[in-house]
């Protein structure tokens, strides 16, 4: 037996047939599937490779891609926040701030893993056969396996919030 109560009570404040919504949860879903789906193709043909003369060059364009597809995201992602309804108890000074904190986190999370790893390093240049020197063990590697991912969500969860 399942008690559904507690998903009933979410769908009161998320309007799922709103259409800004569906298209920000297929741009959230889209994205990490297509940049997987593409590195797996890259590392078993060498097709983009190929096409662009060299892996650098190859990684380099599907970092470009995939930076673009981040900013359709957020862009999907503040849409339809803007559409959807507000938790009225949170309409306060502090729900703001609060978010603005935890993006403000989010976001050095992911500049210090760009810094850190590089451009090659962040957008899947192993699976185009660019591999590191050594693994990173600096700052935020230092505290958090996976900071890049940690800090995109705390990022949008701070947007959500603000």
């Amino acid at each position: 037996q399942v008690d559904v109560a507690a998903m009933a009570q979410l769908f009161g404040y998320v309007d799922v047939t709103d259409t800004g919504f569906i298209v920000a949860v297929l741009s959230i879903t889209f994205n990490p599937l297509f940049w997987n789906v593409v590195a797996r193709w890259e590392h078993k043909t060498r097709a983009l490779s190929r096409v662009f003369g060299s892996p650098r060059t190859a990684c380099y364009c599907l970092g470009a891609v995939i930076l673009v597809l981040n900013c359709v995201r957020s862009h999907c992602f503040t849409e339809a926040m803007k559409s959807q309804p507000k938790l009225e108890g949170w309409d306060y000074h502090w729900t703001y701030y609060s978010g603005l904190a935890i993006s403000a986190v989010g976001t050095l999370f992911v500049v210090s893993s760009f810094l850190a790893l590089g451009f090659t390093g962040t957008f899947l240049g192993d699976y185009f056969g660019i591999l590191m020197e050594a693994k990173v063990t600096s700052f935020p590697f230092s505290i958090l396996d996976n900071p890049m991912y940690w800090g995109s969500t705390a990022i949008y969860l701070g947007w959500a919030l603000m």
